[in-house]
């Protein structure tokens, strides 16, 4: 009796082997949805958007964008992480999905530190701090000394968690109080500050290069350590305010739901990790400040980690609390 259990046993686990070797070789057999969870336009959108379509040359199988923006990418993420683990459904995600939200919002609908799977990592950008042209102001600091005199009544428009974290530590180190405006995508909030309805937008080069070059705001500062190649005539929040510690930088990677097949996870990762290196996609995204940086899995867990920690202390700093 005890033969025959052992043997029923034996014969379950090697099944169980085959079948993770059987979906090894045939990962992936369809499609794959990526969910992009802000808007169409966004940063986050253009590089997910290329990076899907690099890995699906890798792949063998298309990686189909999905966009499901809202709640600062909330909305998206809780789509993927209460989706089959099986590596056919993808969060597209930046630090506020996955860095940010667990100290923003009181009540999330997944665990932010259990609910996902990291797979592999894009890349980062900096942000531009912009104004609409009627804004009395020539420079960062001409604009904190507008915002002084005028406590309260500057408005800064944000789309993201980067969007309302830059803003609101800025206001906090400059010493400026100011009032934010939530937009449901960047696009939105950027035709409000080309048409007046708020007054400052800080936001990723996707979003404000383009208005920046062609004249419609003024730009006034990056938000990077150092100035960006993309546009070296504006400098960094520190050079402008004469401060040192202003940094705030908006990263994407992949993550799949929790518990997702290690196979699938590596496959995907190699698949990311040649499309960072492709050289047509970093000259692609160069002119938006976009740096690439392979790495593993466990790398970008790490990152995580590091950076859910670097959120909360610049949430804390800045006085903002969860919602």
């Amino acid at each position: 009796m005890k033969r025959a259990i052992f043997l029923g046993y034996l014969a379950s686990a090697m099944l169980a082997l085959s079948s993770q070797f059987a979906f090894a070789d045939n990962y992936p057999s369809k499609p794959i949805k990526a969910i992009v969870p802000f808007a169409p336009g966004s940063a986050t959108d253009q590089i997910g958007r290329a990076f899907a379509a690099k890995m699906a040359e890798s792949l063998g199988q298309p990686v189909v964008v999905e966009n499901r923006p809202g709640a600062n990418g909330m909305i998206g993420a809780d789509v993927v992480a209460k989706s089959p683990a099986d590596g056919y459904t993808l969060l597209f995600g930046t630090n506020s999905t996955n860095a940010a939200l667990k100290s923003l919002v009181k009540n999330l609908p997944y665990n932010q530190d259990t609910a996902f799977t990291p797979i592999g990592y894009f890349g980062s950008v900096p942000l531009i701090v912009a104004i609409n042209n009627d804004v009395p102001a020539k420079s960062l600091n001409g604009f904190v000394s507008l915002a002084k005199a005028n406590p309260g009544k500057m408005t800064f428009a944000y789309a993201s968690t980067s969007q309302r974290v830059s803003s609101e530590i800025l206001a906090s180190d400059a010493g400026i109080k100011m009032t934010g405006v939530s937009y449901k995508s960047g696009p939105n909030a950027m035709t409000d500050l080309i048409g007046g309805q708020v007054n400052m937008f800080t936001a990723d080069f996707a979003v404000t290069l383009p208005q920046v070059q062609a004249g419609k705001i003024r730009g006034l500062a990056v938000t990077s350590m150092k100035r960006s190649p993309a546009i070296p005539e504006l400098p960094t929040v520190n050079e402008a305010l004469g401060i040192k510690n202003y940094e705030l930088i908006a990263f994407f990677a992949a993550f799949g739901p929790a518990g997702m097949p290690k196979d699938a996870v590596m496959k995907l990762n190699k698949a990311i990790n040649d499309a960072a290196k492709s050289k047509e996609l970093t000259e692609r995204f160069a002119s938006l400040g976009f740096e690439t940086q392979p790495g593993s899995p466990e790398a970008l867990g790490q990152k995580i980690k590091l950076e859910t920690a670097k959120w909360a202390q610049a949430i804390k700093a800045a006085g903002m609390e969860a919602e």
